[in-house]
């Protein structure tokens, strides 16, 4: 039998009104920031290591040694699986809103303090920024499962995934920002700051400007979170933490007769009824929950870790594979401001071309044909397009053919946005119950930035070109391109095979999805022999 809250039943059938919209933009800016901060390091490093490990009467430009480049590009996603966990559960146990505010303040006093890192030497101001970074990252992570829990819990059933999605979807316009802002930052300070290029003039090809392009550029991510505080804080909390988790049916037909202008009745008998059940009160590490959601915990860490190992290889080490391709010139024909301009207007390309589209493909296409079908689809084709590019990768590596290889790499790009990057994160807050759906979720996205470190800092080195000789300074050999992008396409195809262990959540509400509106048939005869 099924019995569901007037409260909770109201917010399911309810049209698409402008609360859904502000609840996006509320969400979504947070995301805005959290991608721009986390993926805006990538453009700005190469700069960053021409700055500070400068080696006089080296024949190329300094460039970030192996270890300092992993802990400035991985430090922050560390903070990230961190704050992902604490959040998760924090969310689960004090509340959605309560913890949504303290998360943006991190972020926003955190992206002001990277740009303003600095030291007597080199290794002060590194460590000062992953100090910084790790923070940063740690308040970015909340906001994973704050922003999908809360949306899917203020959503309808019929649109949900869109929504969730869209919220998802300004990560690809904090990337595409990242870029914009490198951009116009280092391209106003080249024209006002014009250097020779490095083989001309070693010392002089980085001005002492360029110090403030990469502090300008980390800064920057403060402003959209900062904007979105005080909205962030009116919002109410989610009828569904009121209701099933605090157990207050009253407010939570209070807070939704303002949200949704209609009267909402309270319903403190059934709720009680509902609660009282023994099925709805399992544990995490209980049985019960090992039955009914154990296997669709595997599938959500599984296919989200293996899909960062491959997304974040490929966002954060973009200009070294456009370094690979020749697609940038040598570092020692072009000065430093220049170097930083041709990496950001290359990433601002990509994600132009695939990364942004794909994201909105899927908010159009997702409650039409469905989270599997897209998650699926979007590992396979990566696996295709990854091995396109990398079987003939000595024919992409030639001048003619560069243009092709663009195309290949967006599509790519398309395909995981378009696919299981965005349906990693709307799966997992719509399938566990609502008093532990803030931690699986927490500790599904910790499991793709478990996989964002793999991919960070393992293909950092096993990019490396298999001969000593031509491998950046510092580096190991590694096993080349070449092969990283196979092994990156092997992974892909084992994502599609494990796609296979999750549910299909489209059109259903939260409640038929967890099996919270159920009373359990043998409890309710019990109740009438009585």
């Amino acid at each position: 039998m099924t019995q569901e809250l007037g409260v909770l039943n109201a917010l399911d059938v309810a049209k698409t009104q402008w609360y859904h919209f502000t609840a996006i933009i509320i969400a979504g800016m947070g995301f805005f920031t959290d991608a721009y901060d986390l993926f805006c390091i990538a453009v700005v490093s190469k700069l960053i290591g021409r700055i500070y490990y400068y080696t006089p009467g080296s024949s190329r430009p300094g460039s970030l040694p192996p270890n300092v480049s992993a802990a400035v590009s991985g430090v922050a996603l560390c903070g990230t699986l961190a704050g992902q966990l604490f959040f998760g559960w924090l969310g689960d146990k004090m509340g959605r809103k309560k913890v949504y505010g303290i998360t943006l303040i991190l972020m926003v006093v955190c992206s002001f303090g990277s740009g303003l890192s600095f030291g007597h030497s080199a290794k002060a101001t590194m460590t000062t920024l992953c100090l910084f970074r790790f923070w940063l990252g740690f308040g970015i992570g909340g906001d994973y499962p704050l922003s999908a829990t809360i949306m899917s819990e203020y959503a309808n059933k019929k649109t949900r995934g869109a929504f969730i999605a869209a919220v998802f979807a300004m990560q690809g316009f904090g990337i595409l920002a990242g870029g914009i802002v490198a951009l116009i930052v280092s391209a106003a300070f080249n024209n006002r700051f014009s250097a020779p290029s490095y083989e001309i003039d070693p010392v002089g090809s980085t001005v002492p400007e360029s110090d403030y392009v990469w502090r300008v550029v980390l800064m920057f991510g403060a402003i959209p979170a900062g904007m979105t505080y005080y909205w962030r804080m009116k919002m109410p909390e989610t009828a569904r933490y009121t209701a099933l988790v605090a157990k207050n049916a009253k407010q939570a037909a209070a807070d939704m007769s303002k949200v949704l202008q209609v009267v909402v009745e309270a319903e403190e008998e059934k709720l009680e009824k509902i609660l009282n059940t023994n099925k709805n009160n399992f544990g995490l590490f209980s049985r019960q929950f090992l039955k009914r959601h154990g296997l669709h915990l595997v599938g959500t860490t599984t296919t989200w870790f293996l899909l960062d190992i491959a997304f974040y290889s490929q966002n954060l080490f973009q200009k070294d594979i456009f370094t690979a391709i020749g697609w940038l010139p040598p570092a020692k024909t072009m000065s430093a401001l220049e170097e930083c301009f041709r990496i950001a207007r290359a990433q601002t390309l990509i994600a132009l071309c695939g990364t942004v589209p794909g994201y909105w493909f899927t908010v159009a296409l997702i409650d039409i044909i469905g989270r599997f079908t897209i998650q699926l689809i979007g590992f396979i084709m990566m696996t295709i397009f990854m091995f396109a590019i990398a079987f003939p990768y000595n024919h992409w590596i030639l001048k003619e053919n560069r243009i092709g290889f663009l195309v290949m790499y967006s599509l790519t790009f398309f395909f995981a946005n378009f696919g299981p990057n965005s349906t990693t994160f709307i799966v997992p807050a719509e399938i566990f119950p609502a008093r532990l759906r803030s931690t699986c979720h927490g500790i599904s996205a910790a499991a793709g930035k478990a996989g964002a470190i793999i991919g960070a800092f393992g293909f950092l080195y096993a990019a490396q070109n298999p001969d000593r000789t031509k491998t950046d300074l510092g580096y190991p050999p590694g096993i080349g391109v070449k092969n990283s992008l196979i092994a990156l396409g092997c992974i892909n195809f084992i994502g599609s095979v494990l796609t296979l262990l999750v549910p299909e959540p489209k059109g259903k509400s939260l409640e038929e999805l967890t099996g919270e509106n159920e009373e359990p048939e043998v409890e309710a005869v019990g109740q009438q022999q009585v």
